[in-house]
């Protein structure tokens, strides 16, 4: 180690915070690569009687300073706090599971009794749950309280092994008495979708003590919020729900609204960016009239709700007297309707409460509130299209037993795939269907002399990307057909390639009106491959990292995806 080196990390203990049990190294961007270079904090570890708390946030801890930071937390019994969130930045993946294993092993051999386990912002996907899934099946973990894991980039894969990790803990914790008793769960921003969110909801049903659930922004519809709206009201101590930015609808509103309505202590609602529409919000406006007497904040802003539902969920609150917030920015409601918010709400002596309004949408006319309803209607078609497609095991859960029993000898053989048919409705099983020669097939069905079809078919690819392997695999296959034959013909226009894309993911503007894709992760996720192949010109990669680089909400809600680019990007 280097004497500046050295200099460097003294000058940065100075700044280490001690006090009321707790040991802190948060933010000093300590370099932690070996053993000598955890030496310090190592001593201080030892030298820490009493230690209840240890922040580690915002420092990088390799595999082999992760040992023996370990070594040292196995004589550390009373720790019941690890704050340790953002402590892994600018390690690869596979790095950051041996150095969660090693750390949860010595917790287990020190006999912690932990209270609270935060590993925000570390990402390290599906592989990185299984790095700490011992330590939560384990005694030490039987007295947590608060489990933090917000932008992880978990995945549907890490979201089922966390679910079946909290479910082994609240058996094994019964069976000594004891059981689980979490309060507080944090997943934000962490791609869970229906099938993750499905999956821990079946664990907050078995739980049944949580006060706070903190899942925005993980791409869950409403088959996803249906299960846990089903979960949430079997925890009669929720106290605050957090689920901004995922996809309600109406069906998923109403859902959540028959559960609000079975639930006393709720003091914070935040359904904001949750398309729960006008019918939706009517239903949740009816939960709030009827109790819900502690309610503090509503958050129902940028949800597609028009006149006479916001209305509605104004005139729903007249009693609630400890509301402070009520969000309705971002709707479509016009400024006659805003004018008489304020003056129901004013009637209430409650004028205050209400948010600022100032990104309005305006009044839509009826022909929008029909296409809303077509838009319902077609969601709805594809849904059940899906569920055909899924095969008769997944059927099963949804299927009458008598029907599963009076079809079970007659399997239902799934419809043919081709690529039209997959390009025109997307979906990973379409895709897994066209076979082996999906990527050969779609790649040789695309004219790559012209550059919007190229783009198209490549956003309808990446739209699919999962990270299980099978689909993962054929995503990535082909795109590398698809875009090796477009950047190997002369007459590809790169440059057009990059810009058509940016302007498709909403990173950059076009004077036409184009319709931007829905969700960023695919792109990103199946970009992170596609620029570490030898047919991408690396001339553009200074390109796409200033534009993944700039603030922009769309990139903010994949801020995993967006991750794993800029380091590919930098290391390029």
């Amino acid at each position: 180690m280097a004497s500046e080196d050295i200099t460097k990390l003294a000058e940065s203990l100075a700044k280490t915070s001690v006090g009321g049990g707790q040991l802190s190294f948060k933010g000093q961007s300590l370099k932690l690569n070996t053993a000598e270079d955890a030496e310090d904090v190592i001593k201080q570890i030892e030298e820490f009687d009493g230690l209840e708390a240890l922040r580690l946030e915002g420092n990088t801890v390799g595999v082999e300073a992760a040992k023996v930071i370990a070594k040292a937390l196995e004589k550390k019994s009373e720790l019941k706090r690890c704050h340790w969130s953002d402590m892994f930045t600018g390690r690869l993946r596979s790095e950051i599971p041996p150095a969660l294993i090693s750390l949860g092993d010595a917790l287990i051999a020190a006999g912690a009794q932990l209270v609270e386990l935060d590993l925000s912002d570390n990402a390290f996907g599906p592989d990185g749950v299984r790095g700490f899934e011992a330590l939560l099946k384990s005694p030490a973990c039987y007295t947590l309280q608060e489990l933090k894991l917000n932008n992880c980039g978990m995945g549907i894969g890490g979201g089922k092994i966390l679910a079946a990790a909290l479910k082994e803990c609240h058996r094994k914790s019964s069976a000594q008495g004891k059981p689980l008793a979490l309060k507080i769960f944090v997943a934000g921003r962490n791609r869970l979708e229906n099938d993750g969110a499905t999956a821990l909801a079946e664990a907050f049903g078995i739980i049944g003590t949580l006060e706070e659930v903190h899942m925005p922004q993980n791409g869950i519809n409403h088959p996803g919020i249906t299960a846990l709206a089903q979960a949430f009201a079997i925890n009669p101590l929720l106290k605050v729900i957090n689920l901004n930015d995922n996809t309600f609808t109406e069906k998923g509103a109403v859902a959540m609204a028959d559960t609000l309505k079975a639930l006393r202590q709720i003091e914070v609602i935040n359904f904001g960016d949750c398309l729960v529409r006008s019918k939706g919000a009517v239903a949740i406006a009816d939960a709030v009239k009827e109790g819900l007497h502690k309610l503090k904040e509503l958050n129902l802003s940028f949800c597609e709700i028009k006149r006479d539902a916001a209305l509605t969920v104004a005139e729903a609150i007249e009693d609630k007297t400890e509301l402070e917030k009520l969000d309705l920015n971002g709707n479509c409601l016009g400024e006659e309707v805003c004018e008489q918010l304020h003056e129901i709400l004013e009637g209430f002596n409650m004028a205050s409460v209400l948010g600022s309004l100032s990104d309005d949408e305006g009044e839509e006319d009826d022909d929008e509130e029909e296409e809303e309803d077509e838009d319902e209607e077609e969601e709805e078609e594809e849904e059940q299209q899906q569920l055909k497609e899924r095969g008769a095991e997944e059927q099963e859960s949804l299927t009458p037993k008598k029907i599963i029993d009076s079809q079970a000898s007659t399997p239902v053989p799934s419809p043919p795939v081709d690529v039209a048919t997959f390009l025109a409705f997307p979906s990973p099983e379409k895709l897994l269907r066209l076979g082996p020669k999906c990527s050969v097939l779609i790649a040789q069905q695309t004219d790559t002399s012209d550059v919007e079809k190229v783009v198209t078919t490549l956003l309808r690819i990446s739209s699919v990307f999962k990270d299980e392997a099978p689909v993962k695999t054929a995503v990535h296959e082909t795109t590398d057909a698809l875009m090796k034959k477009a950047f190997s013909s002369a007459t590809f226009n790169s440059d057009a390639f990059i810009s058509n894309l940016l302007v498709h993911m909403g990173l950059l503007k076009s004077e036409e009106k184009i319709k931007t894709v829905p969700s960023l992760y695919g792109i990103l996720m199946t970009l992170n491959h596609m620029v570490q192949q030898d047919y991408f010109p690396k001339s553009l990669a200074p390109v796409l990292s200033a534009f993944v680089t700039k603030p922009n909400r769309a990139l903010d809600s994949c801020s995993f995806a967006r991750h794993m680019l800029l380091q590919t990007l930098h290391q390029l």
